[in-house]
């Protein structure tokens, strides 16, 4: 709706019941008003035609206090840094640029299908002649705004782009009222979340005083093809006193940054895809040429963890769709604290046999199933065909029939994107077929060289051999792993055609189940996510220190989706059997470990947690995660993950809770709000199984109704529960 204020501000409202954007469409103020963050660069924009993103919020959440300061401190809808433009301010940051308050508001277009609502936002620069449309959609029902930017040049000249914003928001509380989340993902410790006030990056510097803002930001960029390597492509903003959180994903599969500072008082926040100061990026638009920026989700929630769940719902929606969210097929992978990389068919056969007994559903054999040389296969990888020394009597296919014959589908490792240095591959591709430093030179990382997708014959080379080993062997499952990380021009229109082969690989190969691997965690970015359906979490083979990861893990992939390795080993205790498989039963499970040498009651504990894993699966691909101890820490005692079922009709649905000791003390109280004051409850150990418990060692869940929460205690460490809790007309 629009409407027109006595100021002659119009205001444009957006949204649906879940989530109300408000903006200016008809300026506000008059020159000289010095309300935003970069002084007369910034009242030089106002007044006139200009755009602004005033507000973005959920129907009933608190109103401002004061208006028209909120108003004077919204940003423009867009801000864009030029080649020969510069930023508009001293300093590094990308919002306040010379260009973003210049653009005219021309149009705007709404509509709903899908159960999405968009908006389109049409903008002009009369110096440049670029055309902008800012992009909005959002699911109905879901507190969720994503956001994106097209641009086109429509004059007579080049223009190169230095920096393009997907999201621009200005308004936000005060530094002084909120916190700011981070999450560092690092290869064997992916995401660990962490937080510290705004202010702690933002000082005060007497806004008064300077009439300006502070510099300053919470800054944050992921570099390289390795998007996850070092923080996940994420970030929050939670209010210090009414718990209002406002979380947000960048969906790149190559860089981002984004960063969070002060603007008129408020807090304003930009997402954004590779820069020029970041990343060495640009684009040349020449005339009639466009560009569209990485897209960029903002979730809002009365606390993070209510974002969190807006988010998870947002992400099944726009993911493809596949057979595999809704089955959740347990997977047998020969790699981790197992085979590690060197598969034979004598170690094979009894591994597939013990693997189909507990109960799994696919067999992954791993990398080195194409190793026939000698000098090591590191560097001479990119054919993908099969070793014949490893797999005598029948080769490969031999093996692979017998995982069929055993009822599960066969999955094998593949690096697709690289080509080692040795490989004749990298003699038969043309240059132009691999990503080039600047003088045309090959990267080259590790020994091997990395394809550019963008150009035919490295996508001929890999529909080839995808088409070969999914269509002429019947390989249903594909682990793409990634284990090298590079950073040059061209890397956007890379990934971007890499997700665009992934997705033609799948059209062609319907039943296709594709796990995407960058040594774990390492590409776990909300692009990838929409395309593949299973997303390595780690390659951590130290089971006490898996469980902060498989906990945290919901945060950038939903339960269905995050697969957690289970690896039991036949010289672990119960407890360490138990231990290890109920870290993957929130999640999906990717079972390992030497299953062939274990002994009957072993297996049997293996059993049951797959079992036990099958009985729930069909409530994880719709709960939403939770933490009733916060976020986990690294090297946390006590760790807890929550899996809320929403509610079917009018029954509520059940809540599932793993929680882990590492030490400490045996007994820890859960708070479960959701719940307090019902005395229905009923508590369900699930796992591990009464008679995995029989030595005495197992722990007790006990519902307290007047307090809301769930009292654990676990007597051994470390030790692992899976509860069921339900009220009792949930069945």
């Amino acid at each position: 709706m629009t409407q027109e204020h006595g100021n002659g501000v119009r205001h444009y409202r957006w949204g649906h019941s879940d989530l109300a954007v408000d903006f200016d469409f008809g300026g506000s103020g008059e020159a000289g008003d010095t309300g935003g963050p970069s002084g007369a660069a910034w009242a030089a924009g106002v007044g006139g035609d200009s755009a602004r993103l005033l507000r973005v919020g959920r129907p009933g959440d608190p109103e401002p206090k004061d208006e028209d300061a909120e108003v004077r401190a919204a940003l423009p809808l867009v801000d864009l840094v030029l080649a020969g433009e510069g930023t508009g301010f001293s300093g590094p940051r990308f919002t306040g640029t010379a260009l973003g308050p210049r653009l005219r508001y021309r149009a705007h277009d709404a509509t709903y299908d899908d159960g999405w609502h968009r908006l389109t936002v049409e903008l002009h620069d009369p110096a440049s002649e670029l055309v902008v449309f800012a992009e909005y959609a959002s699911p109905d029902g879901v507190p969720v705004l994503r956001s994106r930017v097209r641009l086109r040049n429509d004059g007579s000249a080049p223009v190169t782009l230095r920096s393009v914003s997907s999201l621009l928001l200005g308004a936000l509380p005060s530094p002084d009222d909120l916190l700011v989340f981070r999450a560092r993902n690092d290869w064997l410790a992916e995401c660990r979340w962490y937080a510290e006030p705004l202010r702690a990056s933002v000082p005060d510097i007497g806004r008064d005083v300077h009439e300006h803002d502070s510099r300053a930001a919470a800054r944050l960029a992921g570099r390289g093809s390795w998007p996850t390597d070092g923080h996940l492509a994420m970030g929050a903003l939670n209010h210090r006193t009414d718990e209002r959180s406002w979380l947000w994903q960048i969906e790149s599969a190559a860089s981002w940054s984004w960063e969070a500072g002060e603007a008129g008082g408020h807090t304003y926040l930009t997402l954004g895809g590779p820069t020029s100061d970041e990343h060495g990026w640009r684009e040349v638009l020449e005339p009639g040429g466009e560009f569209g920026s990485e897209w960029g989700a903002l979730a809002l929630g009365t606390c993070f963890d209510g974002a969190l769940a807006a988010l998870t719902t947002y992400r099944r929606l726009i993911r493809r769709p596949h057979p595999d969210h809704e089955r959740l097929p347990v997977i047998f992978n020969d790699y981790m604290n197992t085979l590690m990389g060197d598969p034979t068919t004598e170690k094979l056969l009894p591994l597939i046999d013990a693997a189909a007994s507990a109960g799994a559903e696919y067999f992954c054999i791993d990398t080195g199933w194409y190793d026939d040389d000698a000098a090591g296969w590191w560097d001479s990888v990119g054919a993908w065909l099969p070793s014949s020394g490893r797999f005598p009597d029948g080769g490969l296919g031999a093996v692979l029939d017998r995982i069929r014959s055993r009822g599960m589908v066969p999955g094998l490792w593949l690096e697709p994107e690289v080509v080692g240095v040795r490989s004749t591959v990298a003699r038969e591709l043309p240059d132009a077929a691999f990503l080039r430093h600047e003088g045309g030179i090959r990267v080259t990382e590790q020994g091997r060289h990395q394809l550019d997708l963008t150009h035919p014959a490295a996508r001929a080379h890999l529909d080839e051999a995808v088409d070969r080993i999914v269509g002429e062997w019947g390989v249903g499952y594909l682990k793409l792993d990634y284990n090298i990380t590079t950073s040059v021009p061209g890397l956007l229109s890379h990934t971007r055609a890499w997700l665009s082969w992934l997705s033609s690989v799948l059209d062609r190969h319907p039943s296709l189940v594709i796990e995407n691997c960058g040594s774990g965690g390492m590409r776990m970015d909300g692009a990838s996510l929409a395309v593949a359906q299973v997303q390595s979490t780690s390659d951590q083979q130290d089971l006490l220190r898996y469980p902060p990861i498989a906990a945290a893990a919901p945060t950038a992939v939903p339960p269905e989706q995050g697969a957690v390795w289970a690896y039991p080993q036949p010289e672990f205790s119960d407890d360490e059997i138990n231990f290890t498989l109920g870290t993957a039963l929130l999640g999906r499970v990717h079972l390992s470990g030497h299953l062939d040498r274990m002994s009957a009651g072993q297996l049997s504990l293996v059993r049951d947690a797959v079992a036990t894993y099958k009985s729930i699966r069909g409530d994880l691909r719709a709960g939403v995660p939770f933490w009733p101890l916060g976020l986990p820490g690294w090297a946390d005692e006590w760790v807890a993950l929550g899996v809320r079922v929403p509610e079917a009709g009018q029954v509520a649905g059940p809540v599932y809770l793993s929680v882990w000791r590492r030490g400490g003390e045996a007994e820890r109280t859960l708070p479960l709000p959701q719940l307090a004051g019902r005395d229905d409850v009923r508590v369900e150990v699930l796992h591990p199984s009464p008679s995995a418990s029989a030595s005495g060692s197992g722990g007790t869940a006990e519902w307290d109704g007047e307090s809301g929460a769930l009292r654990v205690m676990l007597p051994t460490a470390p030790g692992v529960l899976l509860v069921r809790v339900a009220s009792a007309d949930c069945s």
